[in-house]
């Protein structure tokens, strides 16, 4: 974990012209110790009102990938440490692979990465995975710079509707979460393949083996090494499409879709087709509900015929 243990303000991007007072409860209303805390999706279209929010109490962002099972983890850690803090804290989720302009704005370069929204101004807290000991007690330095801004309200957790308890993963599909949490990719990507054998129609399991086959190419990728390899070998098409793997990795999604569009056009026989499988392989990666994707895959059929 990196931590920000001084959870400043200073310097960081000024959202206080979105901040109004938003409805919570007094700070003098008890909630329950164990209170469920939902988390909220962080989007484009909500972000001024969790900003808002913010000047009444202090909103905890995570930043994750849904290529990144770790920090789909590191919400719910969040969430269960939150909870302690008897409605003092807001927690969100927001998936950069689908939120990029997010994440851009606030210089969110790696993922997971955790920030707290503090009267309309974002405070870095930590990168990396954190346990919750160590939350815990980053939270409380947030109550305390949250004190000092005047944030001292609370959300009535009380009110909130107990969540459903989710529906257990299919056994292949449990079977593939089990190997990427003790990072042996290629089990999980052969328990994919095996839910695809039984069910070509499983679009959850060609999704997850498309992100685990993502996380397996750039586990041990130099970043700078790659990039350098690829400016230098324009037409070397591996080497474009290590480039466009840690893009995606790193939420910037529109840069990957247009250097692997460039390859394609700028390929022939078997290099360009196997530009284009990667491409429709990062389409599965990034969901098929998301504009960008859309988007790229008029530009691949312009590109291809």
């Amino acid at each position: 974990m990196t931590q920000n243990p001084d959870v400043p303000l200073r310097g960081a991007p000024d959202l206080s012209q979105f901040a109004q007072a938003a409805p919570v409860a007094a700070a003098g209303n008890e909630a329950p110790a164990s209170a469920v805390v939902p988390v909220i999706e962080v989007t484009e279209a909500n972000l001024n009102d969790l900003a808002q929010q913010s000047t009444q109490v202090p909103i905890v962002i995570v930043f994750l990938s849904s290529a990144s099972p770790a920090s789909r983890e590191l919400v719910e850690t969040v969430r269960t440490v939150a909870g302690g803090f008897d409605g003092r804290f807001v927690v969100g989720r927001c998936d950069i692979d689908v939120h990029g302009s997010i994440a851009q704005a606030l210089q969110i370069n790696a993922v997971p990465t955790v920030v707290a929204l503090i009267a309309g101004r974002p405070a870095p807290l930590f990168q990396g995975s954190a346990d919750q000991a160590q939350i815990k007690e980053i939270l409380d330095q947030v109550l305390e710079v949250a004190q000092q801004h005047g944030v001292t309200g609370r959300v009535d957790t009380a009110a909130q509707a107990a969540e459903p308890v989710p529906e257990p993963l299919p056994p292949l599909h449990q079977e593939a979460y089990d190997a990427v949490e003790r990072e042996d990719y290629d089990a999980a990507i052969a328990a994919y393949d095996q839910a695809l054998r039984e069910n070509p129609k499983d679009h959850e399991a060609k999704a997850g083996r498309a992100q685990v086959a993502l996380m397996s190419r750039t586990r041990t990728a130099d970043l700078a090494a790659v990039r350098k390899a690829a400016a230098d070998a324009p037409g070397d098409v591996d080497a474009q499409m290590d480039v466009a793997d840690l893009d995606i990795m790193g939420g910037q999604v529109e840069d990957a879709f247009a250097r692997l569009l460039d390859a394609v056009r700028g390929s022939q026989g078997d290099d360009r087709e196997k530009v284009r499988l990667r491409l429709i392989e990062l389409f599965d990666v990034v969901g098929a509900a998301d504009p960008r994707v859309a988007d790229a895959r008029r530009a691949l059929s312009t590109a291809l015929f």
